[in-house]
């Protein structure tokens, strides 16, 4: 009988003593050392020549030393991991047989698992014990039933896509971390990413929903409502992220005015009351910002507690940009939208306990300019409430129209949370109304409508640790697996193709993001640079490290990252020329898959010091959260990076509480108008409802060696009872994270 010998390995505390093993149903069970002898000895057993067996003595030391490599390893290892270290230890002892007939023998219990992997692991969603599906997504509740359908529907997609839709080699590279091929879950139907809703058609020009015509509201109460509604519908009909307007609701606020206006002046009259203008224009607007603080509400309600088939709150994004209407009244009116807005934001919404608490959604854009960062100018008071909100409910992040001017032309909002369409170019080429949508203007440019096709990411850590530090073989293999990105990307295009408007008639024909016919296909929005593809990419840090053994904050690591960057986008332009599809750079926003890269690159290269050492690789071009920067030298280094990153990027700040020190907060965004395209700061907004306590929840390590949510006050790490709100991905999170993302929050360090 195998038992483990803690005194073989001097001090140890005993309760870090415990090491779990991640199943492949996701389950996290107890490390069995008895489990790996008694394989070993099945395959000793079968060997007919006595001196060609291990003895017990050697079984021991093997699982012994499998046992250490568990324990060292600083996370929980797979079964697949654990049963590598096993063939890798048969081969060393130098008993090739008993090795032979251990590698026959887990090939075979392979074969008949795959009979039934798909059933394992809908199983471990439905009783609750898959800890990868628990920690997939931090917006996501796995004990829901509609998450749970979600995820079950989801399980058979990635099945469906992995044996027929994609190449074998594709498939290989997604299962060993080399690129991401995101979304599997969905791939089986024929869907998009994400999108900026044309909400202005749809509002003006009526729209259908569920059938049901909705003809153009008489009022910005219902304008609201429908609104909330066509975001809903959305969100069923795509997985990714939406991003709405509040440009588009500012002209009904002037029609309730006018219904407000006339409406009291009957009743006034009825009553026989006369009032001075200026006084019966004080009570018509009274009227109207009561109107408009019951439409803001509607929506920032509606869209938290919408449930969409996926079983989450819609992801949706609200842009909050002045200069998008004309000055005059309809830019008051959306003056006086956007300081609602804010204001609701900031008291947040109550849990089912009656406390006030963040929401994930909607998340909020603020766009800085010109009449509104500095103090004297018209609309500063928007950004003060704007710092208010941050400091208190994280959001909202902030675009720079100045930097956005210079480097894109237009001004515009991501598709969710970072998401960025390509410059129009099919206006300036002349290619008309491509989506038939009613609001269309000759010569203007068009965004909104407009939508990705999706998104595949190649692993820069993997092909820097794959070259062995040789420059000249890290571009023949960055080259390589770029262009087996380009494949898997064609692939998403291709699926696309042929798709018919009436698989989602709310998107294709209805206006969100087109008015096609019936029966008539999306094809000529794939093209011309109408929607877009994304080419992902993630850890430009370590991969400049290992390649250079510097940061990519030093001249020596810059130069080298904006090489890799470059690359990324003359890759882009290639094929765009070639194709006419708009390629671009996309700084993937890693939440899962930062724990899969890392745990693959540790089973590939092993344990290299700041390169592969830690439990997940840093979001795109970001700079590694252990860096110690101010918040003004981060995003000034950061910016020339993001300038690389056009289809999608987000600089952030970490920060402490800051709600007593609002100008600092506003000097930070004035340094974001004047440096940086698109940024956030990462403000704390936590609760326990055990003990009241509304500081910072901690993240410990368990007796297990499990990073866990912990109240400072009084000790509760029941996360049923606790709401814990954090930046992740450009957007927040509430539902938790896996190990991988929690040991990267937990690393973060302040940078004001």
């Amino acid at each position: 009988m195998y038992v483990y010998d803690e005194s073989l390995d001097g001090n140890m505390d005993v309760e870090d003593s415990r090491i779990c093993v991640m199943k492949r149903s996701g389950e996290r069970v107890t490390f069995n050392g008895e489990k790996i002898a008694e394989a070993i000895e099945r395959a000793n057993a079968e060997e007919g020549i006595v001196s060609e067996r291990l003895t017990q003595e050697q079984i021991y030391e093997i699982t012994r030393g499998i046992e250490k490599d568990a324990r060292n390893a600083g996370r929980d290892l797979s079964v697949e991991e654990i049963q590598d270290k096993v063939e890798d230890a048969l081969m060393l002892s130098g008993k090739t047989k008993v090795a032979r007939l251990y590698i026959t023998y887990r090939y075979k219990h392979n074969e008949m698992r795959k009979m039934s992997n798909i059933d394992q692991k809908i199983a471990g969603v439905v009783e609750r014990d898959n800890e990868e599906v628990k920690q997939e997504n931090s917006n996501k509740n796995p004990t829901v039933l509609s998450v749970q359908r979600d995820y079950m529907a989801g399980e058979w997609s990635r099945y469906y896509t992995n044996k027929y839709l994609l190449p074998e080699e594709i498939v290989a590279a997604h299962k060993e971390g080399v690129i991401h091929f995101h979304d599997a879950d969905y791939f089986a139907q024929h869907m998009h990413n994400c999108c900026l809703v044309n909400l202005d058609d749809m509002l003006q020009n009526g729209t259908c929903i569920s059938g049901t015509h909705i003809d153009k509201p008489h009022s910005f109460a219902t304008a609201c409502t429908v609104a909330s509604q066509i975001v809903a519908q959305v969100a069923s009909s795509q997985y990714g992220g939406q991003t709405i307007t509040m440009s588009h609701l500012a002209p009904f606020v002037d029609i309730s005015r006018r219904k407000i206006r006339a409406r009291l002046g009957e009743e006034l009259q009825e009553a026989g009351v006369q009032l001075s203008d200026e006084k019966f224009g004080e009570l018509v607007e009274k009227e109207v910002r009561k109107e408009v603080e019951s439409g803001c509400q509607t929506i920032q309600y509606q869209l938290i507690t919408l449930q969409s088939t996926n079983g989450q709150a819609p992801f949706v994004t609200v842009f909050m940009y002045l200069h998008e209407v004309p000055e005059g009244q309809t830019r008051d009116d959306l003056a006086l939208i956007i300081e609602v807005m804010l204001e609701q934001r900031i008291l947040g919404v109550k849990d089912r306990t009656g406390v006030y608490i963040t929401p994930a959604f909607p998340k909020l854009i603020y766009v800085l300019q010109d009449d509104n960062v500095a103090k004297d100018s018209k609309y500063f008071y928007l950004t003060e409430l704007a710092a208010k909100c941050t400091a208190k409910r994280m959001v909202p992040d902030y675009i720079s129209e100045k930097k956005m001017l210079e480097f894109k032309g237009d001004v515009y909002p991501c598709m969710g949370c970072r998401s960025f369409l390509t410059p129009d170019r099919f206006t300036d080429a002349g290619k008309g109304n491509l989506a038939d949508a009613r609001n269309f203007v000759p010569g203007k440019h068009k965004y909104y409508g407009r939508f990705n096709q999706g998104v595949v990411t190649l692993n820069l850590v993997d092909a820097a640790c794959s070259s062995g530090r040789d420059e000249e073989k890290f571009w023949e293999i960055m080259n390589e697996r770029l262009e087996l990105c380009h494949k898997a990307m064609r692939i998403r295009h291709d699926r696309l193709k042929g798709t018919p408007s009436d698989v989602a008639p709310i998107l294709w024909q209805d206006g969100a993001l087109a008015r096609l016919k019936p029966g008539e296909t999306l094809d000529k929005l794939l093209y011309d640079g109408y929607s877009t593809l994304s080419l992902g990419y993630a850890g430009l840090a370590e991969c400049v490290y290992y390649m250079k053994g510097v940061s990519h904050t030093s001249e020596e690591g810059k130069d080298f990252g904006l090489k890799v960057m470059q690359l990324l986008n003359d890759k882009c332009s290639q094929w765009k020329a070639e194709e006419n599809i708009d390629y671009s750079v996309y700084g993937t926003p890693l939440e899962s898959t930062t724990y899969k890269f890392a745990k693959c690159l540790q089973r590939r290269f092993g344990k290299i010091p700041h390169v592969t050492d830690k439990n997940y690789i840093t979001n795109s071009y970001h700079i590694h959260v252990t860096e110690n920067l101010d918040a003004f030298s981060k995003l000034s280094k950061e910016a020339e990076f993001q300038k690389l990153s056009p289809g999608g990027a987000i600089s952030y700040v970490e920060v402490p509480n800051m709600q007593n020190n609002i100008p600092a907060v506003i000097r930070v965004m004035q340094h974001i108008y004047e440096t940086i395209l698109y940024a956030e700061l990462n403000t704390k907004s936590d609760f326990c409802d055990v003990c009241g306590y509304d500081g910072e929840i901690q993240i410990i390590k368990d007796e297990t060696g499990k990073l866990v949510w912990e109240c400072p006050k009084c000790g509760n790490r029941d996360q049923s009872k606790m709401h814990v709100a954090r930046r992740t991905c450009g957007y927040i999170g509430t539902q938790f994270w896996n190990q991988g993302r929690t040991a990267e929050i937990a690393d973060r360090v302040l940078h004001l």
